[in-house]
């Protein structure tokens, strides 16, 4: 199976020109490079996913949104709904980022309607769990983890709980210099398979893709998702450089 290499460009390319600048020099860096074990997903801001789809979108590449709304259509100004990325084009979706949850108080409630809201439109959620600094010295990460999975997923058909992607991404992590080490990440990969074991089934347990996010950068791609066993990276900042986000995949794509 492929690896998953995310890109999560947040509220960034203020204009037009900006985006076409980033894009030219996505497709640049793309020449000559060998990714075939890789999946490669960006996330841009909503009103670029159209722009994005049309220039990248290849059996390799792939663009989701980095937020929808719960609701498939009606009266919420402002919002975008699952249905609305999927028929633009888009297969993927983050939910429950540590942004969202903080300046947004999104609650394992509300992301668990929004999963269902992403998988009744077929596409693909991307289901970000992780602690606090707090938590993690109250040593809760254990009982965090746990519950953002449980409540999050409450309401999954069984049939589809494959389908969900996990990036396990602590919160004080993102945006730092700060990371875990590779044994406290395969711990929580352990721990999250367990999860799902425990909950789902084996054979569930087996098919969950389990990414790492939280300042990921070429020089720790390997500490953080080849040593670890993980299956992927969600990267943040180092998305908004292509050179510096392809040579993360092409590390992990060397390392598989």
């Amino acid at each position: 199976m492929q690896k998953l290499i995310i890109g999560n460009l947040k509220m960034n390319l203020l204009t037009i020109v900006e985006r076409e600048r980033y894009l030219e020099s996505l497709k640049k860096e793309l020449k000559g490079k060998d990714l075939a074990d890789c999946k490669i997903v960006l996330c841009p801001p909503a009103l670029h996913l159209e722009s994005f789809i049309g220039e990248i979108e290849n059996n390799d590449f792939a663009v989701g949104a980095q937020n929808v709304f719960s609701e498939e259509r009606g009266s919420f100004t402002g919002e975008i709904s699952a249905l609305m990325v999927k028929n633009i084009g888009s297969e993927y979706v983050i939910v429950g980022h540590s942004e969202r949850r903080k300046y947004f108080n999104e609650t394992d409630e509300v992301v668990k309607v929004k999963i269902n809201s992403v998988l009744t439109a077929g596409l693909t959620p991307i289901c970000c769990v992780g602690e606090t600094l707090e938590q993690r010295h109250d040593g809760k990460t254990t009982d965090i983890i746990i519950s953002q999975i449980h409540e999050g997923l409450a309401d999954v058909p069984i049939s589809k709980i494959a389908s969900v992607v996990i990036a396990y991404e602590p919160v004080w992590a993102v945006g730092s210099d700060t990371v875990p080490t590779s044994d406290e990440i395969m711990e929580v990969r352990i721990l999250i398979k367990k999860i799902f074991a425990d909950t789902f089934g084996q054979p569930v347990a087996e098919k969950i893709r389990i990414l790492y996010g939280g300042s990921v950068k070429a020089a720790t791609a390997k500490q953080l998702c080849i040593d670890p066993g993980m299956d992927g990276v969600l990267v943040g900042r180092e998305s908004l450089i292509p050179m510096e986000f392809l040579k993360i995949a092409e590390i992990i794509n060397q390392n598989i």
